[in-house]
């Protein structure tokens, strides 16, 4: 671990060839976790019936880490998410290996609950229920706490073609849950005109849950390289590649390329800018507003301002052409600049509260955090509090629980 407080510890996800919990695990434990101090963290779980090796293998001429989750003896497979959550939350496990390993599942269950068109609560996980994975998420959290990552970015994910055997039967490739997964974050992905599983439910969601963007590697200093490999030897390399390291804090700000389409409007019925914003936002679009503007002749009109990423671009300017009546607009690309930031929880006695964190990296930029408005929407009707107590309270807790001493 680099304790250098001028640093911040980096982790990419190099998914050229997928990612599974598997893979992970092997990934990390050869960027310099110790198995034994991974082994003595999952004991927290109070899971027994299972034993965590590590072998050296070769693909394609490389060598690399394979995870190995023994099971011992027969272990019940279909838990819902609250037989998971309980499990984490009676554990000893660090706070942070127990936030991300409930994102994790959560949104495994978000993903299957879609595809089966069914509730959260009613989902019953079957391969992802099962010891081996309990072990591969929560041992892959608990792996980045140890190497102490601060921020985890991803590549694109690479998506195969075929088929995969399930507890449901024959399913095409991506399986479902896994494309759910991809297209709820927006992931960007690549074509793999190969017969096997490349990416599994789990692999997504240990990256749509803990990658804070996806797309090329970032401007980091690389200290380790490790590769987690596959289950399957399809004569190539078949590897997750990490790259560890570390950034700078000096330099905090994250910058990315987005595209502006703007247009204005004075003629259209004021109803359908309602029914224009949800559909843009519902279609990719980073954001959306109006502005009011005085136009020619002293005509008072709106100005339609659309933040999209280069590749929605043809949709959304298609979608304002179709929906509005102007007859022209600006396309400009512009840089969008922004805090690194994460996502925390407290709790209360009515329900989690996610609090947006934005981390002090020098004195140019102080913390900075916000609740989550969703959440303390819903603590206040469960509760009875006014929205404004709730706010207070969730900041309170947030700075007792992180920003203390």
């Amino acid at each position: 671990m680099d304790n250098d407080p001028d640093n911040v510890n980096i982790l990419y996800l190099d998914c050229y060839s997928g990612i599974s919990g598997d893979m992970a695990l092997g990934a990390l434990l050869e960027c310099g976790v110790k198995l034994p101090d991974l082994r003595e963290m999952l004991k927290k779980l109070n899971l027994g019936g299972y034993s965590l090796e590590a072998e050296k293998v070769k693909r394609g001429g490389i060598g690399g880490t394979r995870a190995l989750v023994n099971i011992e003896e027969e272990q019940p497979v279909k838990r819902h998410l609250g037989d998971i959550v309980d499990i984490i939350n009676q554990s000893e496990l660090p706070q942070p290996v127990k936030t991300n390993s409930k994102a994790v599942f959560g949104h495994l269950a978000e993903a299957e609950a879609a595809v089966h068109d069914t509730s959260i609560e009613k989902v019953h996980f079957h391969e992802v229920g099962a010891l081996d994975s309990i072990i591969d998420i929560v041992g892959t959290c608990a792996a980045i706490f140890l190497l102490g990552i601060d921020r985890i970015y991803c590549s694109p994910l690479p998506a195969g073609r075929g088929e995969v055997n399930t507890a449901h039967g024959i399913l095409p490739l991506p399986a479902p849950a896994t494309m759910e997964l991809i297209a709820k974050r927006k992931v960007p992905v690549e074509g793999r005109d190969w017969g096997y599983e490349l990416v599994t439910p789990t692999g997504a969601a240990l990256a749509v849950a803990l990658a804070e963007s996806f797309g090329p590697v970032p401007d980091f200093w690389v200290d380790r390289v490790g590769y987690g490999a596959g289950s399957t030897d399809p004569g190539y390399a078949n590897y997750l590649r990490l790259l560890k390291g570390t950034q700078k804090s000096s330099i905090p700000l994250q910058e990315e390329e987005i595209i502006l389409i703007e247009a204005n409007l004075d003629d259209l019925n004021p109803e359908i800018y309602g029914y224009l914003m949800e559909n843009v936002m519902a279609h990719g679009a980073l954001d959306v507003y109006f502005t009011p503007v005085q136009m020619k002749k002293n005509r008072p009109g709106l100005l339609i301002t659309i933040l999209s990423s280069p590749d929605k671009v043809e949709l959304l300017k298609n979608m304002v052409f179709r929906e509005t009546t102007t007859l022209g607009m600006r396309i400009t690309s512009a840089r969008k600049v922004m805090r690194p930031r994460r996502v925390e929880t407290v709790e209360t006695e009515w329900g989690e509260i996610r609090i947006k964190l934005s981390p002090a990296l020098h004195q140019d930029y102080p913390v900075q955090f916000s609740p989550e408005y969703e959440d303390c929407r819903l603590v206040a009707e469960k509760s009875g509090l006014p929205l404004k107590e709730v706010y207070r309270l969730a900041e309170y807790s947030f700075r007792n629980k992180y920003l203390s001493g």
